[in-house]
């Protein structure tokens, strides 16, 4: 969903863009690529993870997004496999290769996301804030640890921690509508847990401004500066899409179906706001959340 956007967004703005595809490259502007080649043994000798790397060189910037659907299922042992792997490995062998080029990009945007800092309550929590306790938050900080070999080189690396990102083609929003258009939406427990949102005009924006902005690298939320509870983005998209929201999801029940996920995606809370991209000029097009929800569901 995100890397089509942002691809569109690049070439818009006149810039030719590269994609890594892990099939065969079909169009001249693929280039193949599989991680799992470069797992273990010494790195000199392992075989090339990309096909052609030497098509790399002298780039102004890369974008990783590379991540299995945290909701796409279950979290069962194996799909938590898929999760880490997609993610840490992917990063980690993507790095490796940027860093050994002799022209490599001044800067590479790697996606993550604000399950670093797990259930967290009503704190609020900037880029500054320590990472939180279980699957989620450890798969986050392996991930951001995974672009060291990028850094090492001097690589700018700046880590965007996406919140949910409301766009109507997929996401968590994607699969909140259909229901919701049934009379079949309410709030998650409580209802009193955090969400972090951002439109998937302001992420596109924020990607495009963290390869642009030399000052800003490390971790940086990526969410809009008004989070809002579960109870009040519940009332805001049932009032869109001109529906009741009387079917509320019970704690207990989101456990029994969901298992582990329930706790530390659905909820879990998170209220993060976005210090550095505020800090270092970024303008949000839509905000407060009934602008967002607008942009994404027109009427």
């Amino acid at each position: 969903m995100m890397g089509d956007r942002i691809r569109e967004a690049l070439a818009a703005g006149g810039c030719s863009v590269l994609q890594l595809v892990r099939r065969a490259a079909a169009q001249s502007n693929e280039i193949q690529w599989n991680p799992t080649l470069a797992d273990g043994g010494d790195r000199d000798l392992r075989p090339s993870c990309i096909e052609h790397a030497e098509r790399l060189e002298g780039l102004a910037a890369a974008v990783h997004l590379s991540g299995a659907n945290i909701a796409a299922q279950r979290w069962t042992t194996a799909w938590k496999q898929a999760m880490w792997t997609s993610r840490v490995d992917s990063t980690r062998v993507l790095c490796e290769a940027l860093a050994q080029l002799r022209r490599p990009p001044a800067v590479l945007v790697c996606a993550s996301a604000i399950g670093w800092y797990g259930d967290r309550g009503d704190e609020l929590l900037n880029e500054d804030a320590a990472p939180g306790s279980g699957f989620f938050p450890e798969l986050c900080r392996a991930w951001e640890s995974a672009a060291r070999p990028a850094v090492e080189v001097g690589i700018r690396v700046v880590h965007l921690r996406l919140g949910i990102v409301l766009s109507r083609d997929g996401g968590a929003l994607g699969r909140m509508v259909p229901l919701f258009r049934l009379g079949l939406g309410g709030r998650l427990g409580s209802g009193d847990q955090w969400m972090s949102w951002i439109s998937e005009q302001d992420a596109v924006r924020a990607f495009q401004f963290a390869i642009q902005t030399a000052t800003l690298r490390g971790a940086v939320n990526a969410v809009a500066p008004q989070p809002v509870t579960n109870r009040e983005f519940t009332r805001e998209l049932a009032h869109r899409l001109h529906r009741p929201a009387l079917a509320p999801a019970p704690a207990w029940a989101l456990r029994l179906a969901f298992g582990e996920m329930a706790d530390e995606a659905l909820l879990a809370s998170a209220r993060a706001v976005p210090a550095r991209l505020l800090a270092t000029g970024f303008h949000f097009e839509h905000v407060p959340l009934q602008a967002a929800l607008r942009a994404a569901l027109p009427a």
